[in-house]
């Protein structure tokens, strides 16, 4: 048996997608149980061993369809919507039965494209997330298919999974397919194509092996499963397209079974320090005394209680220049707070904001993982 790669084994924190081809059967319109029980056992194995694992699931559309007795072929908008509304309550409770059959406990988050786009509700979705991962619960997102329409909707949850998967700093996104990874041509129409093992950097070349079709089922192809791969390899994540078609498929990545693996330049964290540090336009600044200054140089985050001065207009999850009092620039960070409360925090012990603000917030004005420095002391 040939060992895992470390992109897996060391992977942390995983995201898992899901096609609804794979979770229904196109003839009866019913979940596959025996397959759906065989990935829980596998993500049961990860959960065992301190591995955070989300789940992006299709299927909600595919089930609801069924019972509601709409006939096959495309959608309207509406129809789709009514069909996700029913399915989704099917294919929360099958998750939730296989997962407590093997004591894990379940979470559903439903998103939309602003969701994870829009920096407000990307912060919350991503607090969320994080809690829930921190209380060791198996998370599966869908699109909210329910209240998406054309304009604020993906359409196909590839790129879902891989702004889910930037948005929580996953290690590793695994995108579970009809096919076993990306090939130099369609297999079943060429019979020289090759699969490859792995993707360094994403050519014009490798785009134009990608193809457009997908199933009826599924509505994503190989072209999404490439700009999956561009969203995520810019985050600092490691990517491989596996089949989906055989039992237990996350197996046969421990035992370095045939997929194609698109490798990232950069961890997680390095590539989201880049992000905050040079492709957000700063709303505001905060300045800080040197006490704030040295614990920022020990990896502290910001509490209000450091920062003596406050400028500009900004909401919460905006990015904001950190300086120090003589206007310095000492880095960039987005703030937990709009600019009116952090005024009127400013100075304060963290305890206090709840008696300041009326609820209690976070902690920190700029936490450390949302936080990119450049000149701190640290003495």
């Amino acid at each position: 048996m040939t060992s895992p790669r470390q992109e897996w084994s060391r992977a942390k924190r995983i995201v898992i997608k899901i096609g609804s081809a794979l979770l229904v059967d196109k003839a009866t319109g019913r979940l596959k149980s025996t397959w759906l029980n065989s990935l829980a056992d596998d993500i049961s194995t990860l959960h065992n061993a301190g591995k955070d694992v989300v789940v992006v699931s299709s299927g909600s559309i595919a089930l609801g369809r069924k019972i509601i007795g709409l006939p096959p072929g495309p959608l309207e908008l509406e129809q789709s919507q009514a069909a996700a509304s029913v399915g989704q309550i099917s294919l929360a409770h099958a998750y939730q039965d296989v997962f407590r059959q093997r004591g894990l406990t379940t979470a559903q988050v439903l998103l939309t494209l602003g969701d994870t786009e829009e920096r407000r509700r990307y912060l919350n979705a991503r607090r969320t997330i994080d809690t829930l991962l921190a209380h060791r619960t198996v998370t599966v997102v869908n699109e909210n298919d329910t209240v998406a329409t054309a304009e604020i909707r993906y359409g196909d949850n590839d790129r879902l999974s891989a702004r889910v998967a930037s948005m929580i700093s996953a290690d590793c996104l695994v995108l579970l397919s009809d096919i076993d990874g990306l090939y130099t041509a369609p297999p079943n129409k060429d019979p020289n194509a090759q699969r490859l093992d792995e993707v360094v950097e994403i050519t014009p070349e490798i785009e134009a092996m990608a193809g457009s079709e997908g199933s009826e089922l599924s509505r994503g192809g190989m072209v999404t499963k490439i700009e999956a791969a561009k969203i995520a390899r810019a985050a600092g994540i490691n990517m491989v397209i596996a089949s989906g078609h055989i039992l237990h498929p996350l197996s046969t990545l421990d035992s370095g079974g045939p997929c194609t693996w698109f490798l990232a330049t950069s961890d997680p964290v390095a590539a989201r320090k880049r992000w905050i540090a040079g492709q957000l336009e700063p709303a505001g600044s905060v300045f800080v005394d040197d006490g704030a200054e040295k614990a920022l140089g020990g990896g502290k985050s910001l509490l209000p209680a450091g920062v003596r001065r406050i400028d500009g207009k900004f909401d919460r999850g905006d990015a904001v220049v950190i300086r120090r009092l003589d206007g310095t620039e000492l880095g960039r960070g987005l703030v937990a707070y709009a600019n009116d409360d952090a005024q009127r925090i400013m100075g304060k012990k963290s305890g206090e904001i709840a008696g300041i603000l009326g609820h209690k917030g976070r902690s920190e004005l700029i936490h450390r993982d949302d936080m990119a420095l450049n000149r701190v002391r640290t003495k």
